[in-house]
C-alpha cells in the first residue's frame, strides 16, 4: 500500500504521524512510505532519518494527498486541507468530530474513509490510541496550570507546593481516567493539595490505594464539585466519554465565585470541554479570562512536547497502521472488534453513532454500504 504522511499545519502542531522505526516496519511489510519534506523537524526527526528508514521524501502536501491510498496524520484536517481529501482514500488520525461539525461535514462531502484514533477500543472498553496522548496532556496540565498561576501571567501568585509556613496550592482534578490520573500524579509530585473526582467508585478506590491516601478522592456530584472548585487554585478538567461531547461540570456561575487569579485547564477541550466557558485556544495564544479566572484550553496540548508525543503515539498506532496496510481497512476492522468503532465516516456518511447523535447528523451503518 502507498502510505502518505503530510506535515501537520494546525497552529503550533509539531508532531508527525510516524517515526523512522515505524517506517522501517512498514517497508519490511512491503509498503511504500511517502513523507512530506520537513514533516518530522518539529519532532526533532530529520528528513535523512526518514530516508535511511526507507521513506521517500516529497515536497508538497498536494502530492502526498493526491498519490497515496492511506493518509496518516496526528490531528484532524483543517480547512486548508479539506479540498485534498477524496473518495477511495483512507484517513487515519485523531478526529474528535463530536466537537467539529465543519470537519465532519468536509469528511462526508469528500467521500473519504476516516478512521479516528480516539474511538478505537481495547477489549475492556479503554482507548489504546487516546491513552498515550491523554498521559502526555495529563502530565502537562499541572505544569501549564502552575505557569498560568504566576502573577506575571495574571494568576494568583500561588506556588503549588508552597514553602515552609505557607499553605499548599489546592488542585481539583475532574476525572480519574488516564489524563486525570497523570495530572494527579504530577500535581502530587509538586507537593500540591490534590482532590480527584470520578463517577466510578471502584476507580476511586484504586486511586486512593495508589496514592496511599495522600490524594483525596471524591465521588463526582454537582454539589461536591462546585464546593471544591470554588476553593481551588487550579482546576484540571480531564473528563472523557469516547466519541461524544463531554458534559459541562463547571458553570459560569461557579467560575464567578472562584478565587481571583485561579486557573482552569481543560484537557477535554477536543471533545467540547467540561467547563461551560471553555473554547479552543492555541499554543500561540493559550489563555483567556472569564470573570477573574484564567482558562487554558489548548486543543493539542501534546503538540508542545512533540518528540515525546510522536514516539508515544507511533508506539500505539503502528500495529493498527500495519493491519490496515497489510489487509485493507475493511478486513483490518472486521478482524478486530475493538478496531471497528474507529470508523467514523465512510462513503459520504457518518457511520459512528455517537458522532452522528452529537452533531444531529444522519447515521448510516457502514457495513450495510
Amino acid at each position: 500500500m502507498r502510505i502518505g504522511v503530510p506535515t501537520e499545519i494546525k497552529n503550533n502542531e509539531f508532531r508527525v504521524a510516524i517515526t523512522p522505526d515505524g517506517v522501517t516496519q512498514l517497508v519490511k511489510n512491503g509498503h511504500e512510505i511517502f513523507i512530506q519534506a520537513g514533516a518530522g523537524l518539529g519532532s526533532s526527526i530529520s528528513n535523512e532519518e526518514f530516508q535511511v528508514s526507507g521513506a521517500t521524501m516529497v515536497n508538497t502536501a498536494d502530492e502526498i494527498w493526491s498519490t497515496n491510498e492511506l493518509i496518516l496524520k496526528v490531528k484532524e484536517p483543517v480547512a486548508a486541507e479539506f479540498h485534498r481529501m477524496r473518495p477511495n482514500q483512507i484517513l487515519f488520525t485523531y478526529l474528535h468530530l463530536a466537537a467539529g461539525r465543519e470537519c465532519a461535514q468536509a469528511l462526508v462531502d469528500s467521500g473519504i474513509t476516516a478512521i479516528a484514533y480516539e474511538t478505537v477500543l481495547n477489549s475492556d472498553g479503554t482507548t489504546p490510541l487516546l491513552a498515550p496522548m491523554s498521559e502526555v496532556a495529563g502530565r502537562l496540565a499541572p505544569q501549564v496550570g502552575a505557569d498560568a498561576l504566576l502573577r506575571p501571567k495574571g494568576g494568583r501568585g500561588v506556588l503549588l507546593g508552597g514553602v515552609s509556613g505557607t499553605r499548599k496550592g489546592r488542585v481539583v482534578v475532574l476525572g480519574g481516567g488516564v489524563a486525570g490520573f497523570n495530572s494527579a500524579q504530577i500535581a502530587h509530585g509538586m507537593d500540591a493539595d490534590v482532590i480527584i473526582f470520578d463517577r466510578n467508585s471502584d476507580r476511586l478506590k484504586y486511586l486512593k490505594d495508589y496514592f496511599k491516601g495522600e490524594v483525596e478522592t471524591s465521588l463526582a456530584d454537582s454539589a461536591s464539585i462546585e464546593s471544591a472548585v470554588i476553593e481551588a487554585d487550579l482546576v484540571i478538567g480531564a473528563v472523557l466519554i469516547p466519541g461524544t461531547k463531554t458534559p459541562k461540570l463547571v458553570s459560569n456561575a461557579t467560575v464567578a465565585r472562584m478565587k481571583p487569579g485561579s486557573v482552569l485547564v481543560d484537557i477535554s477541550i477536543d471533545q467540547g470541554g467540561c467547563f461551560e466557558d471553555s473554547k479552543p485556544t492555541t499554543h500561540a495564544d493559550p489563555t483567556y479570562k472569564v470573570h477573574n479566572s484564567i482558562f487554558y484550553c489548548v486543543a493539542n496540548m501534546p503538540g508542545a512536547v512533540p518528540h515525546t508525543s510522536t514516539y508515544a503515539l507511533t508506539n500505539a498506532t503502528l500495529p493498527y497502521i500495519t493491519s490496515i496496510a497489510n489487509n485493507g481497512w475493511r478486513e483490518a476492522l472486521t478482524r478486530d472488534s475493538g478496531f471497528k468503532p474507529g470508523l467514523n465516516v465512510h462513503k459520504g456518511a457518518v457511520v459512528y453513532k455517537p458522532v452522528a447523535d452529537a452533531l444531529n447528523m444522519p447515521y448510516v451503518d457502514a457495513w450495510a454500504i
